[in-house]
Formats: C-alpha cells, sequence, structure tokens
C-alpha cells in the first residue's frame, strides 16, 4: 500500500495535473476535486492507483474514494503538491459559482448546506460515540470505576455543547458571523434557561437540541446581516453583535426553544411508535430505500433528525435499520463476484472494495458494480429491505439497536451499538440483521441480479480496466 504522499504524487497528474486542478476539498470518504477539464482524467489509471476504491463524477466535482482516514491524509499531502495556493483558491471559487448558478435548485441547495453544517461534526460524533460505548461497557461489568466517570464526562461533554457548534457552522454556511452563531445558540444548553418560562412552561437546558439551534442560528444570521444594512460603519463593531445576540435569543427563549422541543419530542415519540408498531415493516422500506437515497444524496437530510435522536435517547434507532443496505449491497457483490468467474476486471474491483463494503463504506461497491451491472442495485436493495425487516422485528418486540453516533455501518458500527436489553443483544439483533441483508442479497442476485449480463461471464479473456464502466452519479 502508498504511503498518502505516494498515493496523492500518483493521483495528481492523472487528473490533468495541478493546472487542470481548481479546488481540494475532501468529505468522510472522498478527496473532492474540481477539474477544469475533465477529458484530461485518465480514469482507468486513476482506478488502478493502489488505495484508489472507486470514483464518482457529479455536476460539482470529480471524487477519488479512498476510505475514511485514508482521505484526510491523502488530500493533506494532495493540497502541498498542487502549487498557487491563492490562484487555486481563486479558480475554484469562480468555479464554483458557475456551477452553484447551473446546480441552484433549492432542494440541491438546501440539503448541500444541511450536509456543510452537520457532515464536520460526524468526527465528533464517533469519537464520542465509541467513548460512550466503551464506558458503558466498563460501567456494565464494573471494571475500572475510578476512570468511568471520567469516561462519561469526555463521551458526554460534546452533545451537551453540540448545539454550539451547529449554530456555529450554520452562521458559517448562510454568510454570518460565526461566533455570533455560537453565542445566539448558547443559550439553548445554557443552565440559566431553567428560570425562564415560555408558554407557561418552564425551558430546560438543551430543549430543541440541533433543531433549535439551527433555527436559532439561522435567526441570528438574518438579524446580523438586516442590522448591517442600517448600522453606521463607526457603530457597527458595537451594535450589529449586540443586536444579534439580544433579538436572536430573545426569540430563542420565548418561541425557537419551545417549538423546536415539541418537534424534536414529535421525531421521538414518531420514531418510538413507527418501530413498536410497525416495526418489520418500517425496516423493509427504510433498509430497502437507503441505497437509491444516498445515490441522490437525499440520505443528507436523515442527519439532524439522527442527531436529535442521538440527544433525545442517547442513540439513533434509524441508523442501524439503514445500515443493512449496506449488507444487502455486500451481498449482491458476493453473489457477482461468484456468478462472472471469469471477469477478471469485475472481480478485481470486487476484491478490492469488498472489505470497504463490510466496514460500512459503500462507495465503490455501489459505482464500481452494482449500478453498471443494473439489476443488482435492485437486487441489493432487496437485500437492505430484509435486513432491515429482521432489526425492526426485533424492535416491535421491544428490543431496539440504535447507535450512540452517526457515520460508520457494517462491522465497524458495533463499537457504537446501543440498545434497551443489554449490549450482548443488541449485538446480537444487529449481526442477525448483517447476516440476513448478506444472504438475501447474495440469493437475490444469484437468481435475478445477472439475468441479461450473465453472458459477461463467457469472456475469460477479458482484460483489467475494461469491465468496470464509469457511471456518473450524485456523490455521497
Amino acid at each position: 500500500m502508498n504511503t498518502p504522499y505516494e498515493t496523492a504524487a500518483a493521483l495528481l497528474p492523472l487528473v490533468g495535473g495541478p493546472a487542470n486542478v481548481t479546488s481540494v476539498a475532501h468529505c468522510m470518504t472522498r478527496l473532492r476535486l474540481g477539474l477544469i477539464d475533465r477529458s484530461l482524467v485518465d480514469e482507468t489509471a486513476l482506478r488502478a492507483v493502489p488505495g484508489v476504491l472507486g470514483v464518482v463524477a457529479d455536476d460539482t466535482s470529480y471524487q477519488v474514494v479512498l476510505g475514511p482516514g485514508a482521505v484526510v491524509r491523502v488530500t493533506q499531502e494532495f493540497e502541498k503538491l498542487t502549487s498557487g495556493a491563492a490562484e487555486l483558491a481563486a479558480r475554484g471559487a469562480e468555479l464554483r459559482n458557475e456551477q452553484r448558478a447551473r446546480n441552484s435548485t433549492p432542494a440541491k441547495l438546501l440539503l448541500r448546506r444541511v450536509a456543510n453544517i452537520f457532515v464536520p461534526l460526524i468526527p465528533a460524533l464517533i469519537g464520542c460515540g465509541v467513548l460512550a460505548g466503551l464506558n458503558g461497557l466498563l460501567t456494565n461489568m464494573s471494571w475500572l470505576p475510578g476512570v468511568t466517570p471520567a469516561l462519561s464526562a469526555i463521551a458526554s461533554a460534546f452533545l451537551a455543547l453540540i448545539a454550539v457548534f451547529v449554530g456555529f457552522n450554520t452562521a458559517k454556511e448562510f454568510g454570518g458571523t460565526p461566533v455570533l452563531g455560537g453565542a445566539v445558540t448558547a443559550v439553548v444548553v445554557y443552565p440559566g434557561v431553567a428560570k425562564v418560562t415560555a408558554f407557561g412552561v418552564a425551558l430546560s437546558p438543551g430543549q430543541g437540541g440541533v433543531l433549535g439551534a439551527l433555527a436559532a442560528a439561522l435567526l441570528g444570521t438574518y438579524v446580523e446581516r438586516w442590522c448591517r444594512t442600517w448600522v453606521p460603519a463607526t457603530l457597527d463593531v458595537l451594535l450589529t453583535p449586540t443586536l444579534t445576540v439580544l433579538i436572536s435569543g430573545l426569540a430563542t427563549l420565548y418561541g425557537l426553544m419551545y417549538a423546536a422541543g415539541e418537534i424534536s419530542t414529535a421525531i421521538g415519540t414518531a420514531a418510538n411508535w413507527l418501530l413498536s408498531t410497525t416495526g418489520p415493516f418500517a425496516g423493509l422500506i427504510l433498509g430497502g430505500l437507503f441505497l437509491p437515497l444516498v445515490m441522490l444524496g437525499l440520505h443528507q437530510a436523515l442527519i439532524p433528525i439522527h442527531a436529535t435522536l442521538i440527544e433525545q435517547q442517547g442513540y439513533t434507532v434509524l441508523l442501524p435499520l439503514l445500515a443493512m443496505a449496506g449488507a444487502g449491497q455486500v451481498g449482491a457483490a458476493a453473489a457477482v463476484y461468484v456468478r462472472l468467474r471469469h471477469d477478471t476486471s469485475i472481480r478485481t474491483t470486487i476484491k478490492s472494495a469488498l472489505p470497504a463494503g463490510l466496514l460500512g463504506v459503500g462507495e465503490p461497491l455501489i459505482y464500481g458494480v452494482s449500478l453498471p451491472l443494473g439489476r443488482p442495485f435492485l437486487t441489493a436493495c432487496a437485500g437492505g429491505a430484509a435486513g432491515g425487516a429482521f432489526v425492526g422485528f426485533f424492535a416491535m418486540l421491544g428490543d431496539k439497536v440504535g447507535a450512540t453516533a452517526i457515520g460508520p455501518s457494517g462491522w465497524a458500527l458495533f463499537p457504537l451499538l446501543a440498545g434497551n436489553r443489554g449490549l450482548a443483544l443488541t449485538a446480537a439483533v444487529y449481526g442477525g440483521g448483517l447476516l440476513t441483508g448478506y444472504l438475501v442479497g447474495f440469493l437475490a442476485t444469484y437468481a435475478f441480479g445477472l439475468t441479461g449480463v450473465a453472458g459477461l461471464a463467457t469472456s475469460p479473456h477479458r482484460s483489467r480496466g475494461e469491465g468496470a464502466r464509469p457511471v456518473e452519479r450524485p456523490g455521497v
């Protein structure tokens, strides 16, 4: 396996060199590049670079899938190799403006902004979630009693203040001053709000959670921008922040916190009712539709709901159901590997992408295997639906399976599992769901998913790189 520098150095000439790169960024699994001319990309060679799990092209960026962890280190080295940072930033801003003009439907803009607010928080949610799981295990086993209080404080502190981080990112995303967004939303978690009464009810710290913080920061951003339209320049530094915090803070205390609290409670109640009443059906729908949601980028809309459930209940019961989609994808890929035994190209792609798929990174299998073949994508959805129905069935019986953080799935979700009946049973139900997804995804694909493409198996002389047909899809 190449070092991060070697990977970055191998990638740069294959995307057209520094002169063709206008922006460099990354998300949880992908290096996202703005390119002037995509025809300069050598996609076949790019896919062959060790460490590259796949490539995806959408309207806004060219994306190289590297997987969690590796993408951060490779991006850092890639940025060092692209000379002329100021010129790069200027060209990138110009290109992004052009792309936004072409791709600026209200729905897409909203989802993109939701992602920009919450995705940067995922690493902290994962880290604190793992520590919370470890602390729960130590507490249940009565081990290290002198350490568990410290672990509990470390794991809980971020969630206790997540509203402030949401406010900071919201103001930043919508053109306000980030620290003012954080200041406005800090009132949501301040213990002193317990002395404030709104609509005849005493408020409680954290009421409304991330939804209240999101609304408060949005309001603060608009108040700040309004102030700057009439406050004299000589008084701006004094009046604008004061009025922003005052007006937005009062509106948050006497309206937004109460309203957001009611909505948050309704979300939690609805999620619990859905699983306790229609568990298998809910799991079937959620597990079966999640891959199409990911493909279209619509899964970003679920992030605030996950965050609300984690704040409210300590875990999100939706994520384990949605994670079953990845299990169906793994089962489908395994069936393709078995059936197309003479297709060297696609079997090589599956061998390199399957470990990542088992750990919940599904893009390489989606864009490198199931989508190009067509029908295996649908049978993968069937596997996800079966796994979701399995987990949902036990939820209806009262055995809830939840995740203390968002981001990981597959086998990587085990350290983040939580439930109401003990860790062993929670892990067993989740593991049973994964196995069900693998099995149904495999059998459905083996029996029905390769009809019409089975002839690929009769081409033993296909060379490496010919079988992976590039498909342009929206990024994750």
